[in-house]
């Protein structure tokens, strides 16, 4: 098995110098209007700055210091929704509620149901089923499908802090081609169940919850994972730990870190500004990610689940949850995962964006270390940013389309 160690140390320990050569140029963000996140302020100003190639950017009022507005576009608030009390069995209440209960269990909020109608482009049926939380209470988790029951199917995993809403434009696309895309909400994201505490979330529970939802609920067999951002994180953990239930893999701007090297100085500042500012604005976070100008009604669907800071610990945690060091709890569990991937022959499709400077060095080292990946072509989807599925999920769809016909 090559040695990917010393290739990893290369992507996670660039000097700044190099984040300035991958990233977009001042010239490009004008052109783009790209988004900053409000959420970052002080912590990430002189990062920020270099990653824009010098332009100092007032993030408060989300200007460029010559006056040019990048801000949010206006988007028309949805009703005000009191936050909820906790609630510790999600089998105590009606749906949309979030009353107090008595039950065993982690306690939980979950998203009040109309927050989610009139949704652009997604008037999927929500499935809900319950999994173990660990500690001896239920969790409900969501999903939506689309295509026929008995097609190939397709797990569309999706990353921080979107939800399966990301994956609106590749669903129609897959269930043209006869394949059944399924698409679940995360723990603490989506329609999901939220855990209210930021230690409730760990690696291991989120592989244990998507693994137990798509394997003992919905019985999945011989399975496409599609896995971008943390649900590649979560979808290449469990193709090593259960390979007898998938077919092929499709890692999409995502990775497998194991806390052997150090991440980058930006992406620390990130992670701490993230879980220390007083709110999160999820739909700006997403635009940040994006190249396209999302409309207002898309930014809104990213805001949905989270109707109040209440309701954002999965968003908060789950940066923190990314291996950072050699003893992080998951390290061990992700060293053997990535060994396990390089004996593994099902075939990969490698689809990346031309335009995510963090997770874009990946790409090469995925198609050198998955046998399946070998000898095959891959695409860059080009003009798309972190959230590929958002600014190209037609193309990206094809391509998956393509590699599920051409492997089966």
């Amino acid at each position: 098995m090559e040695d990917w160690t010393s290739e990893t140390i290369d992507f996670l320990s660039y000097p700044d110098e190099t984040l300035l050569d991958m990233s977009i140029t001042a010239r490009e963000a004008r052109e783009q209007k790209v988004l900053t996140l409000s959420v970052i302020e002080e912590a990430i100003r002189s990062a920020w700055s270099r990653l824009v190639g010098g332009v100092e950017i007032d993030l408060t009022r989300g200007q460029f210091t010559d006056g040019e507005t990048i801000g949010r576009p206006t988007v028309a608030p949805r009703p005000p929704v009191a936050p909820p009390a906790a609630q510790r069995s999600t089998t105590c209440s009606a749906a949309g509620s979030s009353k107090l209960c008595e039950d065993a269990g982690m306690q939980t909020i979950r998203t009040p149901e109309d927050r989610f109608r009139d949704l652009p482009d997604f008037g999927y049926e929500p499935h809900h089923a319950e999994v173990s939380d660990g500690e001896g209470g239920r969790l409900r988790m969501a999903w939506v499908e689309a295509g026929p029951a008995a097609g190939p199917v397709v797990l569309c995993l999706h990353g921080e802090p979107s939800w399966s809403f990301l994956y609106r434009k590749l669903m129609p696309v897959l269930a043209a081609a006869g394949l059944r895309a399924v698409c679940p909400d995360l723990v603490g994201f989506g329609r999901s169940d939220k855990p209210s505490r930021l230690e409730d979330h760990s690696y291991a529970r989120h592989v244990a919850w998507v693994r137990e939802l798509a394997f003992d609920v919905l019985e999945l067999r011989q399975v496409t994972m599609v896995g971008q951002d943390w649900g590649g994180l979560i979808g290449l953990r469990l193709a090593a730990e259960h390979p007898e239930r998938f077919a092929r893999l499709v890692p999409a701007n995502t990775g497998l870190p194991t806390g052997d090297h150090p991440m980058p100085e930006v992406w620390q500042e990130f992670r701490a500004a993230i879980q220390s500012a007083p709110r999160l604005d999820i739909g700006r976070f997403v635009q940040a990610g994006c190249r396209s100008r999302l409309a207002p009604g898309v930014l809104a669907g990213y805001d949905a689940p989270f109707p109040d800071d209440s309701y954002t610990a999965g968003a908060r945690a789950m940066p923190g949850l990314v291996p950072t060091r050699p003893d992080d709890p998951a390290s061990d569990a992700n060293r053997a995962a990535w060994a396990r991937l390089g004996q593994l022959s099902f075939p990969a499709l490698v689809a990346f964006s031309d335009s995510d400077p963090i997770t874009g060095p990946m790409a090469p080292i995925l198609r050198r270390h998955l046998p399946g990946a070998r000898h095959r072509d891959h695409p860059v989807i080009a003009n798309a940013g972190h959230f590929l599925q958002e600014d190209a999920g037609e193309v990206l769809g094809g391509h998956i389309v393509d590699f599920v016909r051409t492997t089966a």
